[in-house]
């Protein structure tokens, strides 16, 4: 019988072939001996690097064109989840003292409601009551001003003043104007739907904001939930302590700015008190803004003796503001410096208009309070401590 292939290749007797399952397989090196030498010397770790850093940043920057396209959803939800935060500890109260889920939550998003209309409502009613007065006065300080630019050295004649006039009567007139108001309207439609979704969140995160957030978690697990709560208590803390203690120093700023607007007789001095308070949740340029506005509204009314005063005055009360009252009632909730502030309210005003302005600071608060509690209640990330913390932790 001719010997099979298979004895011809093993011979008479079969032989075993064992396999090395557990052996590790060759890594290719480099003519200079070093495996991968192109990716391990310094110049590949920065490639590595930068390859790593430009996909972080595109995934980031496809997030944000994402909600700015979605801008009608994403800013009520932030806004409601920052009113929620805010009004959580009124939701507990309501709770302890044995009052139904239901019906706490309608109380507290009436009084929510009723305390924005409210502000609205106060707004346009004395802007309303004094609009004839100070268009009166706007004409008068804008002859004054005409004749003022008469006085200059360099000559201005009639005729570029009629042209001037003209231009602005042909602009607004014109398609583009038109345009423009249409847009407007636009704008007040997306307001309106804005609001009342921001309502209904607000109601369901007042209502059942843990039984989500519960829900949201669900995927972790070990430590990874551990940081999730934290985090998650984190942020409420945050945007609660935010809202409370700037809404407390926006009041005592509008009021004490009100009785100086008050005692000096300058007209729309309840809208500006207003204005002053909302103006308030920008940090550092909102209150520059509100002074601005006031002593403009002086000038105009008083001339620009009383418009100093106005300055005067609002530069009294933020100074009181800023180095008393300030840091008893916020405390290290808003612990940013000044250069983050003012770039994080670059970014947001570019990105997102005035409400990317208001909501820029307390996201990067509540961003830096996650790296605080990161490692731990009272840890921050490895990255994000002190050097005598990780000196006496090692």
């Amino acid at each position: 019988m001719a010997p099979s292939p298979l004895h011809r290749l093993f011979g008479s007797q079969p032989r075993t072939v064992r396999l090395d399952l557990s052996a590790t397989p060759a890594v290719p090196v480099a003519a200079g001996g070093k495996p991968w030498s192109l990716w391990s010397d310094a110049l590949g770790t920065l490639a590595i690097r930068s390859l790593q850093v430009l996909i972080v940043v595109g995934i980031a920057a496809a997030l944000i064109l994402g909600i700015l396209q979605l801008t009608v959803v994403t800013i009520p939800l932030v806004l409601a989840l920052i009113l929620a935060s805010a009004f959580a500890p009124v939701m507990t109260w309501l709770r302890r003292r044995g009052v139904p889920s239901l019906l706490a939550t309608l109380l507290t998003l009436l009084a929510i409601v009723v305390l924005l209309g409210g502000v609205t409502w106060l707004i346009v009613w004395a802007v309303r009551d004094q609009w004839d007065t100070l268009a009166t006065q706007a004409q008068e300080g804008f002859q004054k001003f005409l004749a003022w630019v008469g006085t200059l050295p360099f000559d201005i004649d009639q005729g570029q003043i009629d042209e001037w006039v003209a231009s602005l009567g042909e602009f607004v007139t014109s398609a583009q104007f038109g345009s423009g108001a249409i847009a407007g309207v636009g704008a007040v439609a997306n307001f309106v739907t804005g609001f009342v979704l921001m309502v209904v969140m607000l109601f369901f995160f007042l209502k059942d904001g843990p039984q989500m957030w519960a829900f949201v978690l669900r995927p972790f697990r070990g430590e990874g939930y551990t940081r999730a709560v934290r985090i998650g208590d984190k942020t409420v803390s945050t945007l609660g302590s935010y809202v409370r203690g700037t809404a407390t120093v926006a009041a005592v700023d509008a009021i004490g700015i009100l009785i100086g607007l008050l005692i000096l007789q300058v007209p729309l001095a309840i809208p500006l008190a207003v204005l002053v308070f909302l103006l308030a949740f920008i940090p550092i340029v909102g209150a520059t803004l509100a002074g601005i506005l006031a002593a403009l509204v002086a000038l105009v009314a008083h001339g620009p003796v009383i418009a100093l005063i106005v300055v005067g005055v609002v530069v009294l009360v933020n100074q009181l503001e800023g180095n008393l009252l300030q840091p008893f009632l916020m405390g290290r909730t808003m612990k940013l410096h000044a250069f983050v502030v003012l770039v994080a309210l670059t970014v947001g005003t570019v990105l997102g208009g005035i409400v990317g302005a208001v909501l820029a600071v307390p996201l990067t608060a509540v961003a830096w309070g996650a790296v605080q509690v990161w490692d731990g209640p009272h840890t921050p990330a490895r990255w994000a401590r002190p050097k005598q913390a990780d000196a006496a932790t090692r």
